[in-house]
Formats: structure tokens, C-alpha cells, sequence
């Protein structure tokens, strides 16, 4: 490869990245503020208009950015840096809207769960470092969900992993791999339930994840008055806003690709530019709804369970919700290989 071709790369990866980055900030941000706007029409209130996130970031990068006395004001500053540019960084593992990710690669999905961990720890080391009492016990409150809901998450990646290895794919820890073959289109009846258990599973993770109601005791403003977030103002503020926004579209996103990666336009025999515009437009619409059954209505009906309750959640009936996904998926193929009964399904078409 010559220096042409290597200049060429490197500014194809450098604009792609840029867009990338655009493209989660704005629909994070819109988002965001549809989602304030449901929840506000579901509790009988008018609520913000939509537009609203992009006014409270404008504001907040007006502000003037205090640091505590009390504070380390490097760690201090750093930490909401760390945690947009991880989280940003996931964008170009993910395919988003019948694109493929920017790096492929073939364990990417593995990656991605790496760097889903960074904003949160970015959110800790800042509470820490603030010097806050509060913020301490927020991020003490942080780092036991984080401790909680990572056993079930990693339960439903082996569990897609091993079942794409027993159809004989390679690189299973590829999205792309996984896109090419939709866990549906691989499973019997048994396997089916197993697999809706396991979406189930994931959509009560994402709330933690995105540390929203249910699961925000990290901060909680009504017992810690904010918590991880007490200290932070101004610019530091308005990146740990962004951050949340793009991670709501990284998490709507990595559910979409591990059980919708399915696009429109074959179905309609389109190619080119309609074929992107229709697949980005059903892309946005299922990253809407994944947002609005994980998040919007989660935070609508149930109230903010207490520290302790997250944690028995996630470590004893999710944990074991996602065993009982596992086990169905074994069953399934078990049942299919010793039986014979492969081609029967696949001549029904449910394999």
C-alpha cells in the first residue's frame, strides 16, 4: 500500500469517525428529548419540547466550569473526556442503518462490551475525585450495579456466540456475523422462547446501563443529591450529557444488531441511495422503539428501586431469567440434532 492509498484510509477513517460521532450526538440528544416528551404525555404532564437537550447542552457549555477545592481538578476534568470519547468510540464497531461498522472486526462485539464499561468507570473516578461525599457514595452505588449487571450481559453474548458456533459460523463475536445470520432464523421453537427471554433480559439491562429510573440510585437527587454528578458544571456537565445521549444510542443499537439486524430494502428489491434512506429510516425507527420499551416505559411505571434491590435483581431473577434463556437454546439444539429434526424446520421455515 502506497502513501496514497495510506492517506486516503486514514482520511476516510478520520471523516467517518467525525460523522459517526455527529450522527450519535444529534439523535441522542433527539432522542432524549422525545423520550422526556412521552414520559412527560404518559404522567399527565405537557413536558419539554424536543428540541429541549439541544438547549440544555448549548446552556450548560456556556457556563462557567467549577471545580471543588476539595477536588484532584486533572482526574476531575478528564473523566467526562474519557467517557464521550469510549463511548463515541463504540459507534465504530456497530453497523448503523444497513452500513457496515467503520472497524470491522472479529471479536468487536467483545470490544464493545470493554468499552461499554469506560463511561461508567469515567463517571466513578470523577465521582471520586471530586471530593464529594455525595458523589463518593454515588460512586460506590455505580460500581455495585456495574458489578451486577455485567454477569447476565455476558450469560446473553456467550449464549448468541455459542449458538452461532453450533451453526457453523465463524468469527461469533462479529456483528456482522451475526447480522448475516439472525439468531431467529437459526432457532426452533425451543430456541425462540430461549431467545425472547434473552431480549427480554437485555432491554432491563439497558436502564442500568444508561443508569436511568429504575436503576438510577447512582444519582438518585432525591436521597444524594445527584450523586456522581453533584460537583460537575459547565462543560464537564454538558459531556457527561452527551455521553448518556450517544450511550442511549449505542445501546438501542447493539440490541438492534444482536436481534434486529433485518433491513428493508431487499424486501422492496431497492438498491442504492433509496436502498440507504429506507434502511437508515427503519434503522432510527427500531432504535426508537428499543428506547421506548427499555427505557420510556420502564421509567414511566416502575419507581427507583434501592441499591440493594438492584443488586438482588440482577444477580438472582435476571441472572437466572438468562440461565433459563440458555438452557432453552441448548435444549433446542440438542432436541434438533438428536431428533432429526433440522430439516423438517428448515422445510417449515423456521429455521
Amino acid at each position: 500500500m502506497d502513501f496514497l492509498q495510506i492517506s486516503q484510509t486514514a482520511m476516510m477513517v478520520i471523516i467517518g469517525t467525525i460523522a459517526l460521532a455527529l450522527f450519535g450526538i444529534f439523535f441522542g440528544l433527539v432522542y432524549k428529548g422525545i423520550d422526556r416528551k412521552l414520559s412527560a404525555h404518559m404522567q399527565g404532564r405537557i413536558g419539554p419540547p424536543i428540541r429541549q437537550p439541544f438547549r440544555d447542552v448549548v446552556k450548560l457549555f456556556t457556563k462557567e466550569n467549577i471545580v471543588p477545592e476539595n477536588a484532584i481538578p486533572w482526574i476531575f476534568n478528564l473523566a467526562p473526556l474519557v467517557g464521550l470519547v469510549a463511548t463515541i468510540s463504540i459507534l465504530l464497531y456497530l453497523p448503523l442503518g444497513g452500513f457496515q461498522p467503520l472497524f470491522p472486526g472479529k471479536g468487536d462485539l467483545i470490544l464493545i462490551l470493554y468499552l461499554l464499561i469506560i463511561p461508567s468507570l469515567a463517571m466513578v473516578i470523577g465521582g471520586f475525585s471530586s471530593g464529594s461525599p455525595y458523589a463518593t457514595i454515588g460512586a460506590q452505588r455505580e460500581m455495585a450495579t456495574m458489578i451486577a449487571y455485567e454477569f447476565p450481559l455476558a450469560i446473553i453474548i456467550i449464549t448468541i456466540a455459542w449458538r452461532l458456533s453450533m451453526q457453523g459460523v465463524t468469527n461469533v463475536f462479529a456483528l456482522s456475523s451475526i447480522a448475516a445470520t439472525p439468531v431467529w432464523n437459526i432457532a426452533g421453537p425451543l430456541g425462540f422462547i430461549g431467545f425472547i427471554i434473552l431480549l427480554l433480559v437485555l432491554v432491563i439491562i439497558t436502564p442500568a446501563e444508561l443508569s436511568k429510573i429504575p436503576f438510577d440510585s447512582p444519582e438518585a437527587e432525591t436521597e444524594i443529591a445527584g450523586g456522581l454528578l453533584t460537583e460537575y458544571s459547565g462543560r464537564n456537565l454538558a459531556m457527561f450529557y452527551l455521553t448518556d445521549g450517544v450511550k442511549t444510542v449505542v445501546m438501542a443499537s447493539l440490541i438492534v444488531a444482536l436481534f434486529f439486524p433485518y433491513n428493508l430494502s431487499p424486501l422492496f428489491g431497492l438498491e442504492s441511495y433509496p436502498a440507504f434512506a429506507v434502511d437508515i429510516a427503519f434503522y432510527l425507527a427500531k432504535v426508537f422503539l428499543v428506547i421506548l420499551f427499555s427505557v420510556t416505559l420502564i421509567r414511566v411505571a416502575v419507581a427507583r428501586l434501592k441499591i440493594d434491590q438492584i443488586v438482588y435483581t440482577y444477580w438472582v431473577p435476571l441472572t437466572l431469567l438468562s440461565l433459563v434463556g440458555l438452557i432453552c437454546i441448548m435444549w433446542d439444539q440438542t432436541i434438533m440434532a438428536n431428533f432429526g429434526l433440522q430439516p423438517v424446520f428448515e422445510m417449515l421455515g423456521i429455521v
